[in-house]
């Protein structure tokens, strides 16, 4: 007997330090699953738990937090809230991208499993793939190992049919008499052209809800600027291997299979996304690319298609020092085609002022030598907003490294920086980082995911203690960046 599938992406409520600022997730994940499900004329609703939606008041959803025994901050919507929302859903997938929400994606499922056991809940995302016996033990019927726009179609599919027999299906774990199967990545159905993916579904998202609360996940924006922003990705994977990143683990014969690798999305599926964000009224675009200037050629050309689109394109984490230079010297081509595209504003991961560190941890991707002073002066030149990231903590990095990298970061204060982001490295699950610091002793058995971030240092044993990582951290933040900077900062993390 078949059904028509109903299918809820669940953005679980979110949790927070006290004394940080939480923001919506929001990501990709479900308007690229929504997208695929619509395409297969699947019905799919996305209820964002941490800001819930129209019936909801949006000041006791997001603004009044509730204490949790862990000591963190709870930000959503009730438990009751949240079944009535999956009331009418046949499946319920619940992201778990971010290690540090792993407690409250886990929490979603229990609870979502208990009051409904005949729900079938999956979930996705590289740390559900890295964690799935954890999450399988919560109630999760099927991980989803991959790029999961292909499986969640065939999940909806076999549940459509009145069926639950994933056994044949690629990339997914579950289990079967109460045994885990693990499905590998079959590496044949690893999507090499981008442009055939389903249009991501932005208008599933509670746009309105976020643009009100105006906390992007990045962007430094003047009091009072109206914000109606989205975010894209042009290409996915990356020429980078860091060994603090999950792509750096998403290789061959992997879980995942190679999605690591670096693909790219063409000059008209890229503008049909643009056209698509803008009719839905985004006015500012965050390009999250995880190198999108990999082929520099490309993206110079695709920017200039941009231009003239009348949005202001942000770029969080895809543009690399490398790349804006010509050898040792910034690359004006480069930056003028940002800035004709739109861009205003650039982050830099600089990562470490020690190449000794580079090369170990961060793929050598630019080199000490380069004349960093000129490019900042000239992004200023070009009226870029120019930040830029550092990383302190690796294992083996004496406090001598340390110290240098903040030297590094407060002469390009001085060059022009308008603000520098210090955080302390994560070994998370899924990256090679993860799997050494286990194996070596840097981070202990009982390590627990909610303390998985960029403000704690989370690995034990390391050339600088902990605490004092934390306080370096905390110290360079605060006597590098202007006091106005730290001020707004602040201010948005206690609002």
């Amino acid at each position: 007997m078949s059904i028509d599938v109903k299918v809820t992406l669940l953005y679980p409520p979110a949790q927070s330090w006290p004394g940080t600022m939480c923001k919506p997730n929001g990501s990709l994940a479900y308007p690229n699953l929504g997208g695929a499900l619509l395409a297969h004329d699947v019905e799919v609703e996305v209820f964002d738990a941490a800001v819930g939606n129209d019936d909801d008041d949006l000041q006791k959803t997001f603004y009044e937090q509730t204490p949790l025994p862990s000591g963190l901050l709870r930000t959503g919507v009730t438990d009751e809230r949240v079944l009535a929302a999956v009331a009418n859903s046949h499946i319920v997938g619940i992201t778990s991208i971010f290690t540090d929400q792993e407690t409250m994606v886990l929490d979603m499922a229990k609870l979502i499993k208990h009051a409904y056991p005949e729900k079938l809940v999956v979930t996705g995302g590289v740390n559900a793939r890295s964690r799935l016996e954890r999450f399988l033990d919560a109630g999760v019927d099927v991980v989803c190992l991959s790029e999961a726009e292909h499986t969640i179609q065939e999940i909806a599919a076999e549940v459509g049919r009145g069926a639950r027999d994933f056994s044949k299906l690629s990339a997914v774990a579950f289990r079967k008499n109460g045994e885990t199967i693990i499905n590998k990545t079959d590496p044949t159905q690893i999507l090499w052209d981008l442009d055939t993916l389903p249009m991501p579904a932005w208008h599933l998202l509670p746009n309105e809800r976020y643009w009100e609360i105006a906390r992007p996940h990045g962007g430094h924006f003047p009091p009072g600027e109206v914000l109606r922003y989205g975010s894209m990705m042009t290409s996915l994977g990356c020429v980078f291997q860091c060994r603090y990143c999950h792509i750096a683990g998403e290789t061959v014969g992997s879980l995942s299979g190679e999605i690591g690798r670096f693909r790219v999305k063409s000059e008209g599926r890229v503008m049909a996304e643009v056209a698509a964000l803008k009719k839905i009224g985004v006015k500012q675009v965050f390009v999250e690319d995880d190198t999108l200037l990999g082929m520099k050629r490309r993206a110079i050309d695709l920017l200039k298609l941009i231009k003239g689109e009348g949005l202001d394109i942000i770029d969080v984490n895809g543009v690399n020092v490398v790349h804006l230079m010509n050898k040792n010297e910034p690359d004006a081509e480069v930056l003028e085609a940002l800035v004709g595209a739109g861009f205003r504003e650039i982050v830099l991961p600089f990562e470490s002022g020690t190449q000794r560190v580079l090369r170990k941890y961060a793929t050598n991707k630019w080199d000490t030598r380069y004349n960093i002073k000129a490019l900042i002066e000239m992004c200023k030149d070009y009226g870029l907003t120019i930040a830029g990231n550092y990383m302190l903590g690796y294992p083996d990095e004496t406090r001598q490294e340390i110290e240098r990298t903040i030297d590094m970061a407060k002469e390009h204060m001085a060059a022009g920086l308008d603000s520098s982001n210090f955080f302390l490295v994560m070994p998370l699950p899924g990256t090679p980082l993860f799997e050494s610091a286990t194996a070596e002793g840097y981070l202990p058995s009982d390590w627990n995911p909610d303390r998985m971030n960029w403000t704690k240092a989370n690995m034990v044993n390391t050339e600088v203690p902990p605490q004092e990582l934390e306080e370096l951290r905390d110290r360079a933040w605060r006597e590098i960046n202007n006091q106005d900077y730290v001020a707004y900062k602040s201010d948005m993390a206690v609002s």
